[in-house]
C-alpha cells in the first residue's frame, strides 16, 4: 500500500485512512456494546471509547506500515 496518496493535488498520508476508518468502526463498536449493555461493566465508558479508538487506530497504522 502506498505511503500516501493525491488528493485534489496535495499528497495525504495514508493514515488519514486509517483514522476515518478507525472513527467508523468505534461507531459501529459504540452502537454494538451500546445494544449489549456492555457498558454497565465499564468503569468510564468515555474513557473506553478512546481506548478502543486508539486501539483500532493503532492496529491500522501497524498493519498498513508494517
Amino acid at each position: 500500500m502506498p505511503r500516501e496518496f493525491a488528493l485534489l493535488d496535495a499528497l495525504v498520508p495514508t493514515l488519514l485512512l486509517a483514522f476515518i476508518a478507525a472513527a467508523v468502526g468505534t461507531l459501529v463498536l459504540d452502537r454494538m456494546f451500546a445494544w449489549l449493555g456492555a457498558y454497565r461493566l465499564v468503569w468510564y465508558p468515555a474513557l473506553f471509547r478512546l481506548s478502543v479508538f486508539g486501539c483500532l487506530f493503532a492496529g491500522l497504522g501497524l498493519w498498513i506500515y508494517q
